[in-house]
């Protein structure tokens, strides 16, 4: 495996499953994090009834996160997708991992990159 850092360390994350105020309340956290190519009030939107909706952004953690995460609370579990590389995609997961109890879904992993499905849950009781 590699973990060493690389530079430019961007990680794409895909948010499912979910109501629009989880999806919001995930991408709130990582925009206050990281850099993000999501604009800083940009909001997640449910644009079609009847089928999923998937919302994805893509974050640079090679900086140490902005501000310290908190716990949040979510209305329900949320499916996250982080693909990047080793070392980026395991930063983000520990950033997830104070705010929401993160359970490992599966793991898809290349020479490079590696894909990683989670399931995040509410922590501890909080504001949004």
């Amino acid at each position: 495996m590699n973990h060493a850092e690389p530079t430019g360390s961007p990680v794409e994350v895909t948010i499912s499953g979910c109501a629009t105020e989880d999806a919001n309340t995930v991408f709130r956290l990582l925009a206050q994090s990281y850099a993000s190519d999501r604009a800083p009030d940009e909001h997640a939107e449910h644009v079609s009834t009847g089928h999923p909706t998937v919302w994805t952004g893509t974050f640079d953690v090679t900086a140490a996160p902005r501000t310290a995460a908190t716990p949040l609370t979510l209305g329900a579990p949320v499916e996250a997708e982080l693909q990047g590389g080793y070392w980026a995609v395991d930063r983000m997961r520990e950033t997830l991992a104070v705010a929401f109890h993160v359970k490992d879904e599966g793991t898809a992993a290349g020479d490079q990159e590696k894909d990683v499905q989670l399931r995040l849950e509410s922590r501890a009781p909080a504001s949004r």
